[in-house]
């Protein structure tokens, strides 16, 4: 319950024309992580796909944009250096038969985006087009231009240039009227800070007449670009090019990973650790591929990635153990104690029977999105339960009448109990220290250093409550000290024994004391309680009452769960896990699925 497992070690022999669909089919099922056999070959025919692979990417780069977004491969099995030859073939042809309406579609857009940026200008009311200015009499020596900055700062304007500024979305837009060559210097200095673009004629016929052209000209472009889209997506079909693309991306997938793969010139040597051999074999079996897997004993002088074997509902707390890392193999995972003494926690200082059942259905309805939310179902579970001990909810006291007690009656045992669970969480955390002491053939050194002082500590506690308690830490602290003696074999040891006890006490006392905020939270938030319902009390009407306890409800459950939160992680990681854990594991890594649904750059 307590140990982490290694992962297994598998082996898949593949025809090397196959390696790419029996890598993906892997790497599917989300349960294997790739690692070379020792002293395996370089994967050196992969090597030969690199210039393919540029040359593939340099029409991604031109046609990105016009591909379909589901690429979906064949399932059919071939040599990777084939499949990308007439992959690359294949794009090639289709590229030559769709530019024209490539072309044709950029045009078309740039027109577009033209168009609606001087729709936005003319449906501006601070615009005045000095369309007068232009008229033959004007002379021809005048230029109007409309400068558009990123942002709503502008460049110096000469004196001589006539210009007409304005917002759009943030960004200033500047009308610019004046001799050519001012308004050309104008253009050149904003370069690089302002895109530039020409007035086109229609706009001399008026805002009325150019607002009627834009509309008009707008419907035609976009019927245009509808056809031409609806054309390229039938010749994307006659192409078969979403196949195409997948299986391209696979190969390209297949070099991004191949870095552990032993490639011969017949066969591959996929290897590496998986979590479920099942899942392993079912996928190698149903891929169609010709591959034979196999399951042997690890190479010694590898060492495995470990799991995390835990029942559905302690999984959510495995994020307190990856948050210091992975337990080694002699280290211990706590995970299904934590899901015990997470949720007491944190419901004895949230402790409202009513607000927990929000945390309960916030959790469940933000689980699938944000699987931390998961925590809050066990917590508002704990919370519900301890709001009938305190006889709380929803703030209101004497609705419920309290099982064990009202916090603010009787606040002494609300602080006592956390200690005293304290002292046990600590012992239990020095218990498992003993454990992964066993684990590892240490326990001749455990038992006289950590042991002694689990002892002492013991019978410190045991004194508050019986009276063989002062014997037992006697005992423990002449268990340390002899054994210091007996470990170092000096005359000295003893003293240094003493000594170490005494500052291991001190410390794991400090840790004790520590647990009392679980109480003191716990009568903060029965205080904060009372305040809220003071305060509906004193409202002048029945809908201030109800106002004054929603809000109130609402700044506890959302200020409290956070700060409880955080106190709850406090006290387990640096409390609870210093006893015992180091986290030096080898994490499991599984390789991840090639992302043939997604348009890449």
């Amino acid at each position: 319950m307590l140990r982490p497992q290694p992962a297994s070690w598998f082996e898949v022999l593949a025809a090397r024309d196959d390696v790419a669909v029996v890598l993906e089919a892997i790497a599917r099922t989300g349960a294997a992580e790739l690692e070379a056999r020792p002293h395996a070959a370089a994967p050196q025919p992969l090597h030969s796909l690199r210039d393919g692979l540029m040359h593939y990417a340099e029409l991604e780069r031109r046609y990105v944009s016009y591909w379909p977004g589901e690429r979906t491969p064949s399932p059919a099995c071939a040599a990777p250096a084939t499949v990308l030859e007439q992959g690359i073939a294949q794009v090639r042809a289709w590229s030559e038969r769709a530019e024209p309406l490539i072309q044709s579609l950029q045009r078309l857009d740039r027109e577009r985006a033209e168009l609606l940026l001087w729709q936005r200008v003319l449906d501006t009311p601070e615009v005045i087009l000095p369309v007068s200015a232009l008229t033959p009499a004007a002379g021809p020596l005048l230029m109007l231009r409309l400068l558009v900055f990123p942002d709503s700062r502008i460049a110096p304007i000469p004196d001589e240039v006539i210009a007409r500024h304005f917002e759009i979305d943030g960004r200033a837009h500047v009308l610019a009227l004046g001799p050519e060559e001012a308004v050309q210097a104008l253009t050149r200095q904003a370069a690089g800070k302002a895109e530039s673009h020409e007035v086109p004629d229609w706009l001399l016929d008026g805002v009325d007449a150019a607002k009627a052209h834009v509309a008009a000209r707008l419907s035609a472009v976009e019927a245009e670009l509808g056809r031409l889209r609806g054309g390229l997506a039938r010749h994307n079909a006659a192409y078969g090019l979403s196949r195409t693309l997948g299986d391209v991306n696979r190969v390209r997938w297949l070099t991004q990973h191949a870095s552990t793969i032993d490639t011969g010139m017949l066969f591959t040597w996929i290897t590496g650790w998986t979590s479920d051999r099942a899942r392993i074999a079912a996928a190698i079996e149903h891929c169609g591929a010709r591959a034979l897997p196999r399951f042997p004993a690890r190479p010694p002088d590898l060492t495995p990635p470990l799991l995390l074997r835990n029942p559905w509902w302690a999984r959510p707390f495995e994020v307190f153990s990856r948050a210091l890392g992975m337990p080694a193999r002699n280290e211990a995972d706590p995970t299904q104690l934590l899901a015990i003494v997470v949720p007491l926690l944190f419901g004895y200082m949230f402790g409202d029977a009513g607000q927990g059942l929000v945390l309960i259905a916030a959790g469940m309805l933000l689980q699938r999105r944000w699987p931390l939310a998961r925590l809050l179902i066990a917590g508002g579970i704990s919370a519900v339960a301890f709001g009938f001990a305190f006889g709380s909810v929803f703030s209101l006291e004497g609705v419920l009448p309290p099982l064990w007690l009202d916090p603010l009656d009787a606040p002494l045992p609300v602080l006592v109990v956390p200690l005293v669970g304290g002292a046990v969480l600590l012992m239990l955390g020095l218990a498992i220290n003993g454990i992964e002491a066993y684990w590892r053939g240490a326990m001749r050194e455990w038992l006289p250093g950590e042991g002694g002082v689990l002892l002492t500590y013991l019978g410190i506690v045991l004194a508050f409550v019986h009276p063989a308690g002062p014997a037992i830490a006697l005992a423990g602290a002449a268990i340390h000290v002899a054994g210091s003696l007996w470990l170092e074999r000096r005359a000295g040891a003893a003293l240094t024994g003493l000594l170490t006890l005494l500052e291991k006490l001190a410390r794991i006392s400090i840790n004790t004391l520590s647990f009392a905020r679980v109480g003191a939270f716990a009568l903060a938030h029965a205080g904060l309680s009372a305040a809220i319902v003071a305060l509906a009390e004193a409202a002048d009407s029945a809908w201030l009452k109800v106002f004054a306890l929603v809000l109130g409800n609402v700044v506890v459950i959302v200020l409290e769960a956070l700060v409880v939160s955080v106190q709850t992680t406090r006290l387990v990681l640096f409390e609870f896990f210093t006893r015992f854990f180091i986290g030096s594991g080898r994490v499991f890594q599984p390789l991840p699925p090639p992302p043939f649904t997604s348009q890449e750059a």
